[in-house]
């Protein structure tokens, strides 16, 4: 079986936990879930990363693939239009800032990696306050310009969104790295089949209705938990 190996190496890279976007800095409700006793032990962690996942496909995922789509066909007006739409999806302050963050940041990697005029002409429009800069548009950007798949781009998606909350959790959790590494063994068997239920969904089919991870993202606002940014 042939094997393009830069491609490999890109898409790690791109999905690496250490690319400096600042993934570390957040927990996506995780923080409040624990000091609310909702999350505890390996069991429980795992059925809150469960819901992140599958609450990110619906959305970000989602997003991501559209994005990736009008960048092959270098639509930008479309990429700006899932970029805001994105962003007015998230109900809550702390998903708004972790997208904006994260997503400038990835932006701004991209271009010194990259030769990308989309991404470049997407970070100026961000710097301008034209586009909210949110992190699944910048994800799909570069793999849109690094030429990898949709199907690897989703699998990055969903990889980043599990390992945020289970690197989170090796902070903050009573859970050992070889807990963090079954469940993301795990978890990673429903990428597939969430692929499919996604790949062919419009900006008007996201929903993720998990109220819970609005009332955490809330209450952590509010609290006096500061481990992770808020």
């Amino acid at each position: 079986m042939s094997i393009n190996i830069l491609s490999l190496m890109r898409l790690i890279q791109l999905s690496d936990s250490a690319f400096p976007i600042g993934t570390f800095s957040f927990s996506n409700g995780l923080e409040t879930a624990i000091h609310e006793k909702i999350v505890y032990d390996a069991q429980t962690l795992e059925d809150f990363t469960r819901s992140i996942a599958l609450q990110a496909a619906y959305s970000d995922g989602i997003a991501a693939l559209l994005t990736y789509r009008a960048a092959l066909k270098k639509d930008y007006q479309e990429i700006l239009n899932i970029d805001k739409q994105l962003f007015m999806f998230k109900m809550n302050d702390e998903a708004r800032l972790m997208q904006k963050r994260m997503g400038r940041k990835m932006a701004e990697l991209s271009i010194d990696l990259l030769d990308n005029e989309l991404l470049v002409k997407w970070l100026k429009d961000i710097k301008e306050e034209k586009t909210p800069g949110t992190f699944p548009i910048a994800q799909a950007l570069a793999f849109a310009s690094e030429k990898l798949s949709e199907v690897e781009l989703f699998s990055s998606h969903q990889y980043g969104a599990i390992n945020m909350i289970l690197g989170a959790a090796l902070r903050a959790v009573k859970v050992s790295h070889f807990d963090t590494q079954r469940i993301l063994y795990k978890l990673s068997e429903q990428t597939q089949e969430l692929y499919e239920e996604v790949r062919l969904l419009s900006l008007e089919d996201m929903n993720s209705f998990v109220p819970q991870i609005d009332i955490l993202a809330s209450l952590h606002e509010k609290g006096k938990m500061r481990m992770f940014m808020n």
